[in-house]
């Protein structure tokens, strides 16, 4: 149970060091892009799995140490929310950075005034919050079933 939690919310913390640290380091911004936009789908995958196993190991430890799954309860409703965002920011945002990547061939050559330039700075604003919720709302839950456990 603890398990799925801590790899999600290790995961999220890892790729906000690996992010900003990529454009930092890297010779271009478009191979650190390449490099983060490469990384976003494995961070989502592994949250969704990570979440699942959380979800269904705490229901079954709360079946049997409760006697209830306790569906609605407030650990169980933080990682629910946590998967809606992640979907979210798997089919809705990162197809649409995507697409906006490839038509722009290298983000760096297109004027900031470009169209297609600021809605994916638009997006890309909208994907880190959501990667910030998502990470609030884990160390939320950690603390709830640490809090459970003792």
């Amino acid at each position: 149970m603890l398990l799925g939690l801590v790899i999600w919310i290790g995961s999220i913390i890892f790729f906000g060091v690996l992010a900003p640290n990529a454009f930092a380091v890297l010779p271009t911004r478009q191979l650190a892009g390449t490099l983060v936009s490469r990384m976003l789908p494995i961070l989502h995958w592994m949250g969704l799995a990570s979440g699942t196993v959380y979800l269904v190991s705490s229901m079954v430890y709360s079946r049997v140490a409760v006697g209830d799954a306790q569906p609605l309860a407030a650990r169980h409703v933080l990682v629910i929310v946590m998967l809606i965002l992640t979907l979210i920011s798997q089919f809705a945002i990162v197809p649409k950075m995507a697409t906006l990547r490839a038509e722009m061939t290298n983000i760096d050559t297109v004027p900031q005034d470009d169209p297609r330039r600021v809605e994916f700075n638009r997006l890309h604003v909208w994907s880190s919050r959501l990667e910030q919720g998502i990470l609030l709302l884990g160390l939320a839950t950690l603390y709830l079933v640490a809090r459970q456990l003792k």
